[in-house]
Parts: C-alpha cells; structure tokens; sequence
C-alpha cells in the first residue's frame, strides 16, 4: 500500500514538473506564428500610432521584472504561454520589437495588435493594424526567414509552424454594437456572415503563403465581459444574452466555413478552436477553478477600466478572471491554454 501511495506521489510531481505539452511521437512544431488582436498582441501596439496602448504600469505588474511590454494583461498572454507549453521558447516577440533577432524569426513571432478586428473597419478605427496589414507583414517575415533558412527550409517551417488567429471581439463589441456604421447597412446574421468571409478569406490568403497548420479561436462569451455587463447588463450587472448569442452564431458559421476549407485543402490542418464553454464554465463557476471573482477586473474598480483608465491594480490578481475590464488574466489564460493544447494539438498533427 505504502508503495502504490508513493507511485501516485511521485507520478503527480512528475505531472507538476512536466511545463511543456508533450508532442506525439515523431511530430514537431518548429516556430508559432500569431495573427490577430489585443488578446495575443505582445507589444506591436507600442510602436504604431494609437491611443490602443498599455506600455505603462499596472500592465505587467506580474511580468518578468514587473515591467509593462504592451501585453494587455498583468503578465503573459496566449502567444507566450503556447511557445511555453510547447518547449519552443519562453515568449513569443513582437515582430516590431526592435530587439528582434533574425534567429527570432526561425522559432515564430507574433503580427497581432491590439484593438483589430476581422472586419477592417474596426482597426480603421482605433489606427491599428488591420489584418490585411498583418498579412503584408507576414509576407515580409517570409522573406527575411528564406534569406536566413534558404527557400526549402523555410518552406518547412512554414508548413509545420502552428499559426494562431484570435479576432473577433472588437467587431461585435466596439464596432457593430459600439458604433452606428454597419448596423446601418447590416443585421446580425449577414454582419456574421461579414466577419466569417473576411476569417475564411485570410486563411485562405496563409493557405497561399504557405502555412498549412491553422487554428482559428472561435469567440469568448464576450456578454459576460465586465466591460459588457457595466454597459448593457443592467444594474445588477448581468451577462448580455444578446452578445452571447451572436457570438454563438457567428461561432456556428466560422466553424461551418473551417471545414468547407478543410475539405477544399486536404494536405491542411484549419481547426477550429472552441473555447466558448470553457470560457463560460470558468466565469459561471470560478470557485471551481480557484478563483473568487468572475464579474469584475482586478483593475480599477474592474466595471469599465481598460487600457489608459486602468490606473491601479487590485491586490490578489489571483482572485480574478480578468485583469482588466475587457482581458483576462495570466493565470486564466494559463488554464485556457493548457486546455487548448491538451484538446486541439492532435488535429494539427494528423
């Protein structure tokens, strides 16, 4: 008995030991490559001109150093924690940083910014960089890798690097619900339909480019942001069922799209990555995860504090699920990614 105890603790500390995802058997992943908004941005931002910027504290209180880097979080966001996992490296840059180092570009980099969307109208309007601008930046990393790994090594990469797209969020919050400009000329399904043919076209664009391993985050139950609760959840501040059906509806027709794609490109692995439920079980029952409060951010009085509004930052990040009013924090993302990785890696490997 003694002995059988002491296989299942030695085993659980392994498991704790254990910071990487373990790959299947003769399988690789050399280099990640991020595309998308402020949920993967690593820091882009800082270097275009935008008010979307959080290069300034409490941003990055729990970053290495306790430095702000223009991660709209306390600490890491999903770029790094999927480099992390993977055992690629421990963050995944910036392809402005100016530190960036050519053998950088071998193991991936990151073209999201802050405050993007799929529809190109929502990073007009903020002066981000739209994902057609995140696709000619794409075209450029491709050039510089091949004068660096030569065409045929860069071809491999290309094709067995994970390419992560994470957009959406904007659109529906900030720019169909936020603004007048395209409920004017659309209602929610054929708004939907917008968002999804600009999704399935710039996969398609990667497609052309090269990569062949893409995953697509279907959205968050963004109704129940604590951005969106302050604003349209009344005064006991519930989540907005309205959001969270269009957002349901849209998830619908992007996974639809990834598919009509996956058949149309046999030799490529589009997975469509869900992380409503998820998402939704963590905010419904955050006690389960160990967490305290799902309602509000840990900065500022967490109801509407986001980017320059955000001044302080609670005590006990740890408590919440999200850091400000609209992104979550670290150790939410943490949880997210681990399940991501532990339910979606084996399709990107088939």
């Amino acid at each position: 008995m003694q002995f059988l105890l002491f296989k299942l603790l030695f085993a659980f500390l392994v498991c704790i030991a254990e910071a990487v995802t373990t790959m299947p058997q003769n399988s690789t992943i050399p280099a990640v490559i991020v595309f998308g908004d402020s949920v993967v941005d690593t820091g882009n931002n800082n270097y275009i001109e935008t008010v979307i910027k959080v290069n300034y504290p409490p941003y990055g209180k729990d970053f290495i150093g306790g430095r702000p880097t223009g991660r709209f979080c306390d600490g890491r966001v999903p770029s790094d924690l999927i480099v992390e996992e993977l055992g690629i490296k421990d963050l995944l840059p910036a392809y402005f940083d100016p530190t960036l180092h050519a053998q950088d570009l071998l193991t991936g980099v990151n073209f999201a910014s802050g405050g993007a969307g799929y529809d190109p109208l929502t990073s007009h309007l903020v002066s981000v960089l739209s994902l057609t601008d995140q696709l000619a930046l794409f075209k450029d990393y491709i050039t510089k890798l091949k004068k660096i790994a030569g065409e045929e090594r860069s071809s491999k990469i290309l094709q067995e690097s994970l390419v992560i797209l994470v957009a959406g969020s904007n659109d529906i919050t900030n720019t169909y619900f936020g603004t007048p400009l395209r409920q004017s000329h659309y209602d929610v399904p054929s708004y939907t339909e917008l968002l999804v043919s600009y999704a399935s076209s710039f996969v398609q664009d990667l497609y052309r480019l090269g990569a062949r391993r893409i995953g697509l985050l279907s959205l968050p139950p963004i109704g129940c942001l604590p951005s969106q609760r302050t604003l349209r959840g009344g005064l006991a501040r519930n989540c907005v069922d309205e959001y969270n059906q269009v957002v349901q509806l849209f998830n619908k027709k992007l996974s639809a799209a990834l598919n009509s794609i996956n058949r149309q490109f046999p030799d490529a692995r589009v997975v469509d990555i869900d992380i409503y439920n998820y998402f939704l079980d963590l905010i419904k029952n955050p006690q389960k995860y160990g967490f305290k409060i799902a309602n509000k951010g840990c900065c500022g009085t967490g109801t509407v504090e986001v980017t320059f509004l955000c001044k302080y930052a609670c005590p006990n990040v740890s408590e919440y699920i999200f850091w400000d009013s609209f992104h979550p924090t670290e150790r939410t993302y943490r949880l997210i990614v681990h399940r991501i990785l532990e339910q979606y890696m084996n399709y990107f490997i088939m």
